[in-house]
């Protein structure tokens, strides 16, 4: 934040997602406007079909929107092309999906460095971001299983480590305990509160769970396309930044 103007991570103005359905436009996400400031855990709640992971899609770059803006450090990534925006979710997001979308053929190690090779990392540039990602998420000796040989909750640790691999601006996170028991739930939520501590992390998360959105900074709700705040824990300021303290220089 500069003196006098307040500088979010991410900010989205008036967003618009419809689809068609039939003869029928289905406005999933209508009007959205919403500002978030570098390290906060913002979750988005709603029950289902209330659009929250369409948003969440729009949010990341997964998603083309039909109107409004998308600002990114600034940048519109709603004016990217393609290949622009390949480049810009490759070098500055990061997402987990409720299920984990290892792929089964690749060891849990492949998986998590498919992003360097995506964004075409030097040979040994991500070393030590991997070790203590590994550490952090307690999978380092479990680097050279396949996904099945692994249980739920360590292939949810893998598609984190994946989405964090490139040590992204933002990890967009998408019911990402969704198809976990309770133990392994609270552990993965600790596990990502524990990386964004550690790194500055800013998390915006969908999530049908309250236990999980009474953690965050800012809970939205969605309902029938719209955002409201429900809860703000913040206190209308942003959180102090934290030192990006892996080998990303950012």
């Amino acid at each position: 934040m500069t003196e006098g103007k307040v500088e979010y991570i991410l900010k989205t103005e008036t967003v618009i997602k419809q689809y068609k359905q039939y003869d029928e436009i289905i406005t999933a996400v209508n009007r959205v406007s919403i500002s978030v400031y570098e390290g906060e855990f913002v979750a988005i709640i709603g029950t289902s079909g209330s659009g929250k992971s369409t948003f969440l899609h729009c949010c990341a770059g997964l998603d083309k929107v039909d109107a409004g803006h998308i600002y990114i450090r600034g940048q519109d990534i709603t004016q990217m092309s393609h290949d622009e925006l390949g480049r810009f979710r490759g070098e500055n997001l990061g997402f987990v999906f409720q299920k984990h979308n290892l792929i089964p053929q690749f060891t849990a190690l492949e998986n998590i460095l498919i992003p360097t090779l995506m964004c075409n990392k030097e040979d040994g540039s991500y070393e030590e971001t991997l070790r203590r990602l590994c550490k952090t998420l307690a999978i380092e000796n479990r680097l050279h299983h396949l996904p099945s040989e692994l249980s739920g909750g360590q292939q949810q640790r893998v598609a984190i480590a994946r989405a964090l691999i490139n040590m992204p601006q933002i990890l967009f996170a998408d019911e990402p305990t969704g198809n976990l028991d309770r133990a392994n739930a609270d552990e993965v939520l600790d596990l990502l509160i524990k990386t964004r501590d550690e790194i500055g992390q800013t998390i915006v998360m969908v999530t049908h769970d309250m236990k999980i959105a009474e953690r965050a900074d800012r809970v939205y709700r969605m309902d029938n396309g719209e955002l409201v705040v429900d809860r703000d824990y913040s206190g209308g300021v942003p959180r102090p930044h934290r030192p990006r303290n892996y080998n990303s220089g950012r």
